[in-house]
């Protein structure tokens, strides 16, 4: 992730088991792009092996549930729920000051 020139800000931090992959990786792909043209969006971060991690970063609150509620992430998630997820958790926390080379 390219550093934010300022602090605090915000992470949403996502990860998740699949049960099924098939169709996945597109999506997630789809999802990036229609974040990164979000009002509000810094940057994403993610890897995944047996367990998968997103940490998306935002500039505030208001960005994070305005992405949460963009119709075509809503209909993700539902997919998501459905049909790929065996589990999957959401944590935001508010990033104070960052620092490393």
């Amino acid at each position: 992730m390219n550093s934010p020139a300022f602090t605090p800000y915000y992470a949403v931090i996502f990860t998740s088991k699949l049960s099924n992959s098939e169709g996945y990786a597109e999506m997630a792909v789809e999802m990036e792009k229609l974040a990164k043209q979000q009002d509000g969006f810094i940057g994403i971060d993610s890897a995944r092996e047996d367990v998968g991690i997103t940490v998306s970063y935002w500039r505030d609150v208001e960005s994070i549930k305005a992405w949460k509620e963009n119709f075509a992430h809503l209909q993700a998630q539902k997919l998501g729920k459905e049909k790929w997820y065996e589990s999957y958790s959401v944590r935001i926390a508010k990033v104070e000051r960052e620092y490393g080379n």
